[in-house]
């Protein structure tokens, strides 16, 4: 029987009662059709689970009560941040899907020279909800009890302006690039960022800003990736070389 994990912004303890929003009733209740006295887990990124079992199902909106807590011991060793270029609609959302799934621990969408993808304020102020819950999504479906951290969108040189010489490894992908995974060291529990262009890649200036701020090119292979593969594939590499799998 599968585990039925719901992400609550809310705090949590064992004896709690906990009504649940819109979005989160609607899928235990008309979705997976669950009834009262049903189990589920409940999670607020704390790094723990907590079981409950459904009380009313009344209305619109379920209760549960939270029946004890438990920690979750699943994250990379390996901090890992993913600074996207900001790709285009269901792209994007693909991107922050998977990366979580991969054990990202923070994500920077970033505005870059070839970013075909225009957000005002308001525009941009949806966007992040939007993916805040697909991010949350990701994490009641791959048992993270820790949700990745979701910084705002700006641009990449305004990103660059906040790396500080601290020891972290900052990477690109690049085809002919000076790093490889078979030489690459990397410290457990040691942060890393890789930044990824859109479509399109990143631009003659933006590489040379990320040179200047401290990124070195990765080499995966000589084939140039997608904007929604790169990241996804350099993940999966890192986690398998320094990371989960090392």
């Amino acid at each position: 029987m599968r585990t039925i994990r719901c992400h609550i912004d809310a705090p949590l303890a064992p004896g709690a009662r906990v009504t649940l929003s819109d979005t989160a009733s609607a899928h235990l209740l008309r979705v997976l059709r669950l009834r009262p006295g049903d189990p589920c887990v409940l999670f607020n990124g704390d790094r723990h689970d907590y079981p409950a079992r459904l009380l009313s199902t009344a209305g619109k909106r379920a209760e549960c009560e939270v029946l004890e807590r438990i920690a979750v011991d699943n994250e990379s060793p390996l901090q890992i941040e993913l600074a996207q270029g900001i790709a285009r609609g269901e792209k994007m959302d693909l991107i922050l899907q998977k990366a979580t799934e991969l054990g990202v621990a923070a994500f920077h969408p970033l505005f870059t020279e070839r970013t075909e993808v225009r957000l005002d304020a308001e525009r941009s102020d949806k966007r992040l909800q939007h993916w805040r819950g697909v991010i949350a999504s990701a994490c009641e479906q791959s048992g993270r009890a820790f949700l990745p951290t979701l910084h705002p969108p700006r641009t990449l040189a305004a990103f660059l302006a906040d790396q500080t010489d601290d020891g972290t490894l900052r990477l690109t992908l690049d085809p002919q690039g000076s790093e490889r995974l078979a030489t690459l060291t990397a410290a457990g529990r040691q942060r890393l960022v890789i930044l990824i262009g859109p479509e399109g890649g990143l631009g003659e200036r933006d590489r040379q800003l990320a040179a200047q701020a401290g990124f070195v090119g990765l080499r995966l292979g000589p084939r140039i990736l997608r904007t929604e593969t790169a990241g996804l594939a350099a993940l999966a590499a890192l986690q398998s070389r320094v990371g989960d799998l090392a």
